[in-house]
């Protein structure tokens, strides 16, 4: 059985714990289909996450989705979190099977 892939792009926002939701309804809002959501920890320029407190924690959101709609949702997370929170995107072209679902 041969497999069929699609390429898709997978955006991955690591983010304070304490604005999931408003990232979660801002990516449906701007066309993801779904997401997975997990807690992270570490440490970077603001500071160190050790997720203690739960709402003193981060949050890794992985989005699989076209290309376009990734682009629209990091331009919209850039735009409107960047400055005022500790958050860091980036994209990955990947393939994936049931493509349907993203």
């Amino acid at each position: 059985m041969s497999m069929l892939h699609t390429r898709r792009t997978l955006l991955t926002v690591i983010c304070e714990a304490s604005i999931e939701a408003r990232v979660l309804a801002d990516a449906r809002r701007l066309g993801a289909h779904g997401s997975t959501a997990s807690d992270a920890r570490g440490w970077g320029q603001h500071g160190e996450r050790d997720g203690g407190w739960p709402m003193s924690g981060n949050v890794r959101i992985d989005i699989l989705c076209e290309a376009a709609v990734a682009d629209t949702i990091a331009g919209h997370l850039q735009e409107h979190y960047f400055r005022s929170y500790a958050m860091i995107c980036y994209l990955s072209e990947v393939s994936v099977l049931r493509s349907e679902k993203f």
